[in-house]
């Protein structure tokens, strides 16, 4: 090889070289400012704090889920479930517990704030946390399965109550057990409905501490060894813990809302008035659209909420009753019924077994009033249209006043009295019986092609 060829090959080597040196002087340089990220994110331990405040339904479920998910995808060291709830759906309640179960992040479930609840699915949520804890004055259990029809409680034979409780007492011993909980004394929040307040609960092995205040449980489980579902053990580092709080996405917070028993009856009406008026004023296109979307998330709601059909037939009869005042003129007998008729369907459309919770007083007199006077007002349009004359054509004639410019006389032929009269700007050959001078009002009474036989005016 020449001695260029060689010079090239050695300056390429030591160019190769500089460019490995230079990267691991820049990787050098970008370890420890990675590792001091990484420490400080350490340093700061994190808590996502979530809430269940109300029942327990599919939204508040995905809301769970969502929250739980969220933290472990930001590696936080707990999670934090604040709890009021006087229970719920049995599919929810499973598969919030699921989640818990699963989670890759420890879960503390906290009764609290003082005076709060884990009734029925609350009290097996909390029985599914690596950690269950209550705050004083709370109180949990009465946990026994409820079975509704159109969102009345009904009764159950013997054999098909030990089948339900059985099966709800099998699934809470999955998991409570494991849990190191005292399965045998929660299975009596099952089969004799008992509640345990705080203290009962904590004596009884069901919870695994008190705290006053989030602050005053993070301190207590700050160093503290659990066991998870899977049996391994995790040491819990909670000192100056960063609190997170998860709230629920806009759409969830919608959906939330729609199946507020105020919000399903407001949308029932609303559907009933748009589809009503889309129906008896055709072509109006607005109403039908509003009522066609209210219907929707009507339905939507009915899905979820514990709907008492005896409710929905007072509606219906309120309705009937609206249309007949219209019809009928009952004087106000009938639509006075038929207020007190919606009324009693508005209260009674809605009551849980578990809260008790309706449609408010307000809600229903705020929207049965204006719901009768709409429907009379609207039936009776539609009834008096039926009574009006055509607006167009021949029958626009029928009746009409005219003006003669043409003085009706003697035609010489059987056609009797002939002339020419002025009517909505028109000139019309006109015969009539009798001699009528220009300038006199006439009416018409009979149409014939392009002539009109007219009478003088009284």
């Amino acid at each position: 090889m020449s001695s260029l060829g060689k010079k090239e090959t050695g300056g390429a080597q030591r160019a190769m070289l500089l460019a490995i040196i230079l990267s691991a002087v820049a990787l050098a340089m970008l370890l420890p400012a990675r590792a001091r990220a990484q420490q400080g994110s350490a340093g700061t331990p994190q808590v996502v704090v979530l809430r269940i405040d109300d029942e327990v339904d599919p939204i508040l479920a995905e809301y769970l889920d969502d929250g739980i998910g969220q933290a472990a995808r930001m590696h936080a060291n707990l999670i934090l479930i604040t709890m009021d709830t006087p229970g719920g759906l049995e599919e929810s309640m499973m598969d919030i517990i699921r989640h818990i179960l699963d989670s890759p992040v420890p879960v503390v479930v906290y009764v609290s704030p003082t005076g709060a609840r884990a009734g029925s699915a609350g009290f097996y949520i909390l029985l599914s946390a690596d950690v269950a804890a209550m705050a004083p004055g709370t109180h949990a259990g009465a946990a026994s399965p409820v079975l509704e029809l159109f969102g009345t409680p009904v009764s159950m034979d013997e054999t098909m109550k030990k089948k339900i409780l059985n099966d709800a007492t099998a699934y809470l011993r999955s998991y409570a057990g494991k849990r190191g909980r005292n399965s045998a004394l929660a299975e009596t929040a099952v089969t004799d409905a008992k509640a345990f307040t705080e203290t009962e609960a904590l004596d009884g092995k069901l919870v695994d501490l008190i705290a006053k205040s989030p602050a005053d449980l993070l301190a207590q489980l700050d160093g503290r060894t659990i066991t998870r579902f899977d049996g391994h053990t995790e040491r819990l580092t909670l000192a100056s813990a960063q609190l997170v709080a998860v709230g629920m996405s806009a759409r969830q917070r919608f959906l939330s809302r729609v199946i507020q028993p105020d919000f399903f009856f407001i949308m029932l009406i609303v559907a009933v008035i748009g589809i009503y008026t889309e129906f008896t004023h055709p072509g109006m296109v607005a109403p039908g659209v509003i009522g066609g979307i209210a219907a929707v998330l009507a339905l939507f709601a009915m899905h979820i909420l514990p709907v008492n059909f005896a409710g929905l037939l007072l509606i219906a009869l309120a309705l009937g009753l609206f249309i007949l005042e219209a019809k009928l003129a009952g004087h106000g007998v009938l639509a006075v019924g038929g207020i007190v008729a919606m009324l009693l369907g508005a209260l009674m459309l809605i009551r849980s077994p578990l809260t008790g919770a309706g449609v408010s007083l307000g809600v229903a007199l705020g929207v049965t009033l204006p719901f009768a006077v709409i429907i009379i007002f609207l039936m009776r349009l539609v009834l008096r249209s039926r009574r009006w004359k055509e607006a167009t054509g021949r029958e626009q004639l029928l009746g009409g006043e005219a003006e003669v410019t043409e003085a009706l006389a003697p035609s010489g032929s059987d056609a009797g009295f002939t002339g020419m009269v002025r009517m909505h700007g028109e000139l019309w050959r006109a015969v009539s019986g009798q001699a009528i001078a220009t300038g006199t009002r006439v009416r018409v009474t009979r149409v014939e092609g392009l002539t009109v036989h007219v009478r003088p005016e009284a």
